[in-house]
Protein backbone atom coordinates (compact mmCIF):
# COMPACT_ATOMS: atom_id res chain seq x y z
CA UNK A 1 0.00 0.00 0.00
CA UNK A 2 2.24 2.52 -0.92
CA UNK A 3 0.01 5.01 -2.06
CA UNK A 4 2.01 5.55 -5.38
CA UNK A 5 -1.67 3.19 -7.60
CA UNK A 6 -4.86 4.91 -7.56
CA UNK A 7 -6.27 1.41 -6.33
CA UNK A 8 -3.49 1.31 -3.49
CA UNK A 9 -4.68 5.15 -2.59
CA UNK A 10 -8.43 4.18 -2.48
CA UNK A 11 -7.28 0.87 -0.36
CA UNK A 12 -5.40 3.49 2.13
CA UNK A 13 -8.26 6.04 2.46
CA UNK A 14 -10.64 3.39 3.20
CA UNK A 15 -8.08 1.86 6.32
CA UNK A 16 -7.60 5.93 6.77
CA UNK A 17 -11.20 6.77 7.18
CA UNK A 18 -11.61 3.42 9.73
CA UNK A 19 -8.99 4.88 11.64
CA UNK A 20 -11.01 7.97 11.97
CA UNK A 21 -13.52 6.35 13.08
CA UNK A 22 -12.20 3.85 15.99
CA UNK A 23 -11.14 8.19 16.93
CA UNK A 24 -14.74 9.18 17.15
CA UNK A 25 -15.34 6.21 19.39
CA UNK A 26 -12.72 6.61 21.48
CA UNK A 27 -14.50 10.33 22.30
CA UNK A 28 -18.23 8.94 22.14
CA UNK A 29 -16.96 6.16 24.48
CA UNK A 30 -16.04 9.08 27.09
CA UNK A 31 -18.54 9.00 29.98
CA UNK A 32 -21.33 11.57 30.29
CA UNK A 33 -20.20 14.67 31.93
CA UNK A 34 -16.85 14.00 31.23
CA UNK A 35 -14.81 17.20 31.62
CA UNK A 36 -14.70 18.65 27.54
CA UNK A 37 -11.77 21.06 27.81
CA UNK A 38 -9.67 19.13 29.95
CA UNK A 39 -10.25 15.99 27.01
CA UNK A 40 -9.18 18.76 24.12
CA UNK A 41 -6.35 19.66 26.08
CA UNK A 42 -4.82 16.44 26.86
CA UNK A 43 -5.55 15.19 22.80
CA UNK A 44 -3.87 18.82 21.63
CA UNK A 45 -1.24 17.62 23.96
CA UNK A 46 -0.67 13.81 22.68
CA UNK A 47 -0.78 15.01 19.22
CA UNK A 48 2.24 17.71 19.60
CA UNK A 49 4.15 15.14 21.58
CA UNK A 50 3.47 12.16 18.41
CA UNK A 51 4.31 15.31 15.91
CA UNK A 52 7.75 15.39 17.73
CA UNK A 53 9.59 13.04 16.30
CA UNK A 54 8.93 14.80 12.59
CA UNK A 55 10.19 18.04 14.10
CA UNK A 56 12.81 17.99 11.39
CA UNK A 57 10.63 18.85 8.83
CA UNK A 58 9.77 22.07 10.15
CA UNK A 59 10.96 24.92 7.84
CA UNK A 60 13.63 26.47 10.40
CA UNK A 61 13.24 29.51 7.86
CA UNK A 62 10.29 30.27 7.77
CA UNK A 63 9.17 28.78 11.29
CA UNK A 64 6.53 31.49 12.42
CA UNK A 65 5.56 32.66 8.53
CA UNK A 66 1.67 33.52 8.62
CA UNK A 67 1.43 33.36 12.17
CA UNK A 68 -1.78 35.08 12.51
CA UNK A 69 -3.59 32.81 9.72
CA UNK A 70 -2.00 29.95 11.73
CA UNK A 71 -3.36 31.36 15.22
CA UNK A 72 -7.14 32.12 14.33
CA UNK A 73 -6.86 28.46 12.52
CA UNK A 74 -5.72 26.48 15.89
CA UNK A 75 -8.28 28.57 17.89
CA UNK A 76 -11.10 27.38 15.53
CA UNK A 77 -9.74 24.19 15.10
CA UNK A 78 -9.85 24.06 19.13
CA UNK A 79 -13.60 24.82 18.62
CA UNK A 80 -14.44 22.27 16.54
CA UNK A 81 -12.97 19.70 18.51
CA UNK A 82 -14.78 20.78 21.71
CA UNK A 83 -18.19 20.87 19.75
CA UNK A 84 -17.15 17.37 17.91
CA UNK A 85 -16.68 15.48 21.44
CA UNK A 86 -20.42 17.41 22.57
CA UNK A 87 -21.81 15.69 18.96
CA UNK A 88 -20.83 12.59 19.44
CA UNK A 89 -21.61 12.30 22.78
CA UNK A 90 -25.14 12.82 22.23
CA UNK A 91 -25.49 11.65 19.01
CA UNK A 92 -25.47 8.39 17.20
CA UNK A 93 -22.11 7.94 15.34
CA UNK A 94 -23.22 7.80 12.07
CA UNK A 95 -25.74 10.99 12.82
CA UNK A 96 -23.15 13.17 13.75
CA UNK A 97 -20.75 11.80 10.93
CA UNK A 98 -23.68 12.61 8.38
CA UNK A 99 -23.66 16.33 10.02
CA UNK A 100 -19.87 16.50 9.66
CA UNK A 101 -20.22 15.50 5.42
CA UNK A 102 -21.90 19.28 5.10
CA UNK A 103 -18.45 21.05 5.43
CA UNK A 104 -17.99 20.31 2.22
CA UNK A 105 -21.06 21.95 0.95
CA UNK A 106 -20.21 24.86 3.63
CA UNK A 107 -16.54 25.71 1.89
CA UNK A 108 -18.63 26.00 -1.20
CA UNK A 109 -20.24 28.33 0.16
CA UNK A 110 -17.68 30.44 2.21
CA UNK A 111 -15.62 29.99 -1.02
CA UNK A 112 -18.02 32.18 -2.93
CA UNK A 113 -18.10 34.77 -0.15
CA UNK A 114 -14.31 35.04 0.82
CA UNK A 115 -13.34 34.62 -2.26
CA UNK A 116 -15.58 35.41 -5.17
CA UNK A 117 -15.44 31.81 -6.49
CA UNK A 118 -18.62 30.93 -8.49
CA UNK A 119 -20.60 27.82 -8.25
CA UNK A 120 -21.31 25.25 -11.03
CA UNK A 121 -24.78 24.09 -11.68
CA UNK A 122 -23.45 21.06 -10.30
CA UNK A 123 -21.90 22.97 -7.28
CA UNK A 124 -25.39 24.72 -6.16
CA UNK A 125 -27.43 21.54 -6.40
CA UNK A 126 -24.93 19.94 -4.11
CA UNK A 127 -25.63 23.29 -1.58
CA UNK A 128 -29.44 22.82 -1.98
CA UNK A 129 -29.29 19.40 -1.85
CA UNK A 130 -26.55 19.07 0.91
CA UNK A 131 -28.94 21.18 3.11
CA UNK A 132 -31.77 19.41 2.47
CA UNK A 133 -30.34 16.27 3.74
CA UNK A 134 -29.23 17.72 6.88
CA UNK A 135 -32.30 18.45 7.99
CA UNK A 136 -33.63 15.01 7.08
CA UNK A 137 -31.29 13.68 9.30
CA UNK A 138 -31.81 15.97 12.23
CA UNK A 139 -35.52 16.44 11.63
CA UNK A 140 -36.54 19.87 13.78
CA UNK A 141 -38.26 17.67 15.88
CA UNK A 142 -34.80 16.15 17.18
CA UNK A 143 -32.49 19.31 16.98
CA UNK A 144 -31.30 20.17 20.39
CA UNK A 145 -27.75 21.37 21.41
CA UNK A 146 -25.54 18.44 20.33
CA UNK A 147 -27.21 18.87 16.82
CA UNK A 148 -26.36 22.29 16.89
CA UNK A 149 -22.31 21.43 18.35
CA UNK A 150 -22.07 18.78 15.32
CA UNK A 151 -23.51 22.12 12.70
CA UNK A 152 -21.06 23.71 14.27
CA UNK A 153 -18.65 21.17 14.13
CA UNK A 154 -18.67 21.55 10.53
CA UNK A 155 -18.36 24.68 10.10
CA UNK A 156 -15.43 24.60 11.99
CA UNK A 157 -14.10 22.11 9.40
CA UNK A 158 -15.05 24.56 6.57
CA UNK A 159 -13.27 27.43 7.63
CA UNK A 160 -9.95 26.37 8.14
CA UNK A 161 -10.30 24.18 4.71
CA UNK A 162 -10.81 27.61 3.53
CA UNK A 163 -7.68 29.49 4.71
CA UNK A 164 -5.42 26.35 3.99
CA UNK A 165 -4.49 28.40 0.82
CA UNK A 166 -4.02 31.33 3.01
CA UNK A 167 -0.81 29.39 4.52
CA UNK A 168 2.72 29.81 3.58
CA UNK A 169 3.70 27.18 0.80
CA UNK A 170 7.17 27.07 2.26
CA UNK A 171 5.64 25.19 5.40
CA UNK A 172 5.25 21.04 5.00
CA UNK A 173 2.11 19.66 6.47
CA UNK A 174 4.00 18.43 8.92
CA UNK A 175 4.99 22.01 10.17
CA UNK A 176 1.57 23.78 9.67
CA UNK A 177 -0.07 20.79 12.22
CA UNK A 178 3.02 20.89 14.72
CA UNK A 179 2.38 24.88 14.35
CA UNK A 180 -1.62 24.20 14.82
CA UNK A 181 -1.26 22.09 17.66
CA UNK A 182 1.07 24.56 19.50
CA UNK A 183 -0.81 27.74 18.94
CA UNK A 184 -3.94 25.68 20.59
CA UNK A 185 -2.15 24.32 23.66
CA UNK A 186 -2.04 27.87 25.96
CA UNK A 187 -5.97 28.28 25.22
CA UNK A 188 -6.76 24.54 25.45
CA UNK A 189 -4.97 24.64 28.72
CA UNK A 190 -6.37 27.62 30.13
CA UNK A 191 -10.23 26.34 29.36
CA UNK A 192 -9.14 22.97 31.40
CA UNK A 193 -7.70 24.76 33.98
CA UNK A 194 -11.29 27.05 34.23
CA UNK A 195 -13.18 23.94 34.18
CA UNK A 196 -11.18 22.56 37.61
CA UNK A 197 -12.24 19.49 36.28
CA UNK A 198 -11.07 16.15 38.59
CA UNK A 199 -8.07 14.27 36.95
CA UNK A 200 -9.14 11.17 35.63
CA UNK A 201 -6.89 8.94 34.16
CA UNK A 202 -9.27 7.08 31.84
CA UNK A 203 -9.56 10.34 30.18
CA UNK A 204 -5.74 10.09 29.12
CA UNK A 205 -6.38 6.89 27.54
CA UNK A 206 -9.01 8.34 25.71
CA UNK A 207 -7.58 11.12 24.30
CA UNK A 208 -4.19 9.11 23.87
CA UNK A 209 -6.25 6.67 21.44
CA UNK A 210 -8.28 9.59 19.70
CA UNK A 211 -5.11 11.18 19.27
CA UNK A 212 -2.99 8.16 17.66
CA UNK A 213 -5.62 6.84 15.40
CA UNK A 214 -6.03 10.20 14.28
CA UNK A 215 -3.23 10.89 13.52
CA UNK A 216 -2.93 7.34 11.71
CA UNK A 217 -5.94 8.55 9.39
CA UNK A 218 -3.36 11.56 9.05
CA UNK A 219 -0.86 9.44 7.91
CA UNK A 220 -2.50 7.50 5.30
CA UNK A 221 -4.29 10.52 3.70
CA UNK A 222 -0.92 11.74 3.22
CA UNK A 223 0.77 8.89 1.19
CA UNK A 224 -2.27 9.06 -0.45
CA UNK A 225 -2.87 11.91 -2.10
CA UNK A 226 1.40 12.58 -2.07
CA UNK A 227 1.47 10.95 -5.33
CA UNK A 228 -2.39 10.36 -7.00
CA UNK A 229 -4.45 12.83 -8.21
CA UNK A 230 -7.22 14.06 -5.73
CA UNK A 231 -9.86 13.73 -8.06
CA UNK A 232 -9.09 9.79 -8.69
CA UNK A 233 -9.87 9.30 -5.14
CA UNK A 234 -11.19 11.36 -3.07
CA UNK A 235 -14.47 9.58 -3.47
CA UNK A 236 -13.05 6.85 -1.51
CA UNK A 237 -13.30 9.32 1.63
CA UNK A 238 -17.37 8.48 1.94
CA UNK A 239 -16.57 5.15 2.91
CA UNK A 240 -15.85 7.12 6.41
CA UNK A 241 -20.00 6.84 6.46
CA UNK A 242 -20.07 3.34 5.75
CA UNK A 243 -17.92 2.92 8.63
CA UNK A 244 -19.98 5.15 10.72
CA UNK A 245 -22.89 3.05 10.03
CA UNK A 246 -21.37 -0.13 10.46
CA UNK A 247 -19.80 0.66 13.67
CA UNK A 248 -22.80 2.38 15.12
CA UNK A 249 -24.83 -0.02 14.55
CA UNK A 250 -22.65 -3.38 15.86
CA UNK A 251 -20.96 -1.31 19.06
CA UNK A 252 -23.77 0.61 19.73
CA UNK A 253 -26.59 -1.06 18.70
CA UNK A 254 -27.36 2.57 16.66
CA UNK A 255 -29.82 1.14 13.76
CA UNK A 256 -30.16 3.88 11.00
CA UNK A 257 -33.51 5.18 9.88
CA UNK A 258 -34.66 5.38 6.22
CA UNK A 259 -34.75 9.59 7.11
CA UNK A 260 -30.96 9.16 7.56
CA UNK A 261 -29.93 6.95 4.76
CA UNK A 262 -32.24 9.69 2.71
CA UNK A 263 -30.32 12.60 3.92
CA UNK A 264 -27.23 11.24 3.55
CA UNK A 265 -27.67 10.17 0.63
CA UNK A 266 -28.91 13.90 -0.57
CA UNK A 267 -25.23 15.20 1.17
CA UNK A 268 -22.58 12.56 -0.15
CA UNK A 269 -23.91 11.65 -4.15
CA UNK A 270 -23.88 15.40 -5.84
CA UNK A 271 -20.06 15.86 -3.63
CA UNK A 272 -19.58 12.32 -5.64
CA UNK A 273 -20.98 13.78 -9.04
CA UNK A 274 -18.76 16.66 -8.78
CA UNK A 275 -15.29 14.40 -8.45
CA UNK A 276 -16.56 12.26 -10.91
CA UNK A 277 -17.34 15.60 -13.33
CA UNK A 278 -13.87 16.48 -12.58
CA UNK A 279 -12.37 13.49 -12.86
CA UNK A 280 -13.50 13.21 -16.39
CA UNK A 281 -11.69 16.52 -17.09
CA UNK A 282 -8.73 15.65 -15.98
CA UNK A 283 -8.02 11.74 -16.38
CA UNK A 284 -5.91 9.41 -14.11
CA UNK A 285 -2.56 9.76 -14.13
CA UNK A 286 -2.05 6.83 -11.60
CA UNK A 287 1.34 8.14 -10.25
CA UNK A 288 1.94 11.28 -9.90
CA UNK A 289 5.82 11.95 -8.50
CA UNK A 290 4.92 15.54 -7.62
CA UNK A 291 6.51 16.57 -4.38
CA UNK A 292 3.85 17.09 -1.25
CA UNK A 293 2.19 20.37 -0.99
CA UNK A 294 0.03 19.95 1.88
CA UNK A 295 -2.71 17.99 0.52
CA UNK A 296 -3.19 16.36 4.07
CA UNK A 297 -6.13 17.86 4.79
CA UNK A 298 -9.64 15.76 4.34
CA UNK A 299 -13.22 15.33 4.15
CA UNK A 300 -14.40 18.69 2.93
CA UNK A 301 -13.32 20.41 -0.34
CA UNK A 302 -12.01 23.60 -2.25
CA UNK A 303 -14.80 22.67 -4.31
CA UNK A 304 -16.81 25.52 -5.72
CA UNK A 305 -14.93 25.17 -9.10
CA UNK A 306 -15.68 21.38 -8.78
CA UNK A 307 -12.57 20.27 -7.96
CA UNK A 308 -12.45 18.33 -4.61
CA UNK A 309 -9.51 18.53 -2.56
CA UNK A 310 -9.52 17.10 1.21
CA UNK A 311 -9.28 19.12 4.43
CA UNK A 312 -10.93 17.10 7.14
CA UNK A 313 -8.95 20.06 9.47
CA UNK A 314 -11.22 19.71 12.30
CA UNK A 315 -10.55 15.58 12.74
CA UNK A 316 -6.08 16.28 13.16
Amino acid sequence: MSGKTVNSAILLLIIGNAMALISDVFIKLLEPGAPVFQFAFLRCLITLALLLPMAGQLNRKHLFAGLKIHAFRAHIHLAGILCMVIALGNLPLATANAVFYAAPILVMVLSVFLFREKLTPLSVTAVFSGFAGIVLILRPVEFNWAAVAALAAAFALAINAVMVRQLPTQQTTVHKLFLNYLLILPAAGALAWWENAPWDSGMLISAMGSALFILGYNITVLLAYRQVDANQVTSAEYTGLIWAVGIGWIWFGEVPDLWFLAGSLMIVVPLLLIGLQQRRRSPARGFNPAPETGHLQSRSASLSGGKIRPARECRE
